[in-house]
């Protein structure tokens, strides 16, 4: 996975600060976006943080592990 690409999320994630549905759960489950970022790396140094890929879904965004996410073809 790589910036720029579009994706769906395969699994039911739940969140709780979508701007639309704040404080109330909601499930990013279907939903399409962008790949915004993939951390690997923080000032040089290789890192392994648990949700690496951060996807943009309009003006908000969430992270994720990558077994999460369906590239869209």
């Amino acid at each position: 996975m790589q910036a720029g690409d579009q994706v769906k999320v395969s699994q039911s994630v739940v969140v709780y600060t979508h701007p639309e549905h704040r404080g109330k759960a909601f499930d990013l489950q279907g939903q399409q976006g962008e790949v915004v970022q993939v951390l690997n790396d923080w000032k040089g140094r290789p890192i392994s943080p648990t949700l690496p890929v951060v996807v943009a879904f309009g003006r908000y965004k969430a992270h994720f592990r990558s077994d999460e996410l369906e590239p869209i073809s």
